[in-house]
């Protein structure tokens, strides 16, 4: 019996599962690329995890948003080479919110000894050459990775305005743990606040609020940036390889 004459609709005819008809979109070329930024975010992630305290490596915002990269591409890589169905959009865009900031944040902020938040003078951390190399895999090369795959790779028209406010939810979490981590660490433990614009004994609470506020904003203003560009960005369409019909199990 030969299926491809089969019409689900067609009077007279058998009815054939939706199952049946499977379109074959593979993408090895995305599945490569994805896999790659995976790669990048473990890797980064590794060494720093054997060259450093764990326990402290792990309360980094920067290993943390790496740690949702690895998990979404290397599942995304798996779905494009099978030719199965994307994530979500709301998942993937809040992943790029996540490393665009990590990336923005280290490159503004962290790493601009004139933002007042810098830590290139931080005697704590020691850049061997191989933090140095997990310093770029995960500050740089991941951010831009995941703007590219998202501009490019990534169907567009997906996210929602409302995406935006439920993408801050982790954010917030964030500061919550970081204010609590250190909370309960006694003082002058080595690296107890992560980051210089959450440390309380240098700025008080007041002061890190005002922090967060204005970090929060910032934050909120990049994820509706996201939002409204996906509606306008370009999409690097996989070439079109119709559908093909299998016959149904049993």
């Amino acid at each position: 019996m030969r299926y491809d004459h089969i019409s689900p609709r067609a009077p007279g005819k058998a009815d054939v599962p939706a199952s049946v008809v499977l379109p074959t979109p593979r993408r090895p070329y995305a599945a490569a690329f994805r896999a790659l930024i995976c790669l990048a975010a473990v890797t980064g992630i590794v060494i720093d995890l054997v060259t450093g305290s764990p326990p402290r490596v792990l309360s980094y915002f920067t290993i943390q948003s790496n740690v949702l990269v690895a998990v979404a591409f290397g599942w995304s890589a798996v779905r494009a080479w099978r030719g199965g169905p994307a994530l979500p959009a709301r998942v993937t865009g809040g992943v790029l919110l996540y490393i665009s900031i990590t990336g923005l944040v280290y490159h503004l902020i962290l790493a601009n000894s004139s933002s007042g938040f810098s830590m290139t003078d931080d005697p704590t951390v020691v850049m061997t050459d191989w933090r140095a190399a997990s310093n770029q895999l995960l500050h740089t090369a991941t951010p831009l990775g995941a703007v590219l795959d998202w501009l490019l790779l990534t169907r567009p028209g997906g996210l929602r305005m409302r995406h935006a406010a439920q993408w801050l939810v982790y954010p917030l979490a964030y500061f919550a743990f970081a204010l609590i981590r250190g909370a309960l660490l006694a003082p002058g433990t080595v690296g107890r606040y992560p980051y210089p614009f959450l440390d309380v004994d240098q700025h008080g609470y007041p002061g890190i609020l005002t922090n967060a506020v204005v970090l929060g904003l910032a934050f909120y203003a990049l994820a509706l940036t996201i939002t409204g560009l996906d509606h306008v960005r370009p999409y690097l369409k996989p070439p079109k390889t119709g559908f093909r019909l299998r016959p149904p199990v049993g």
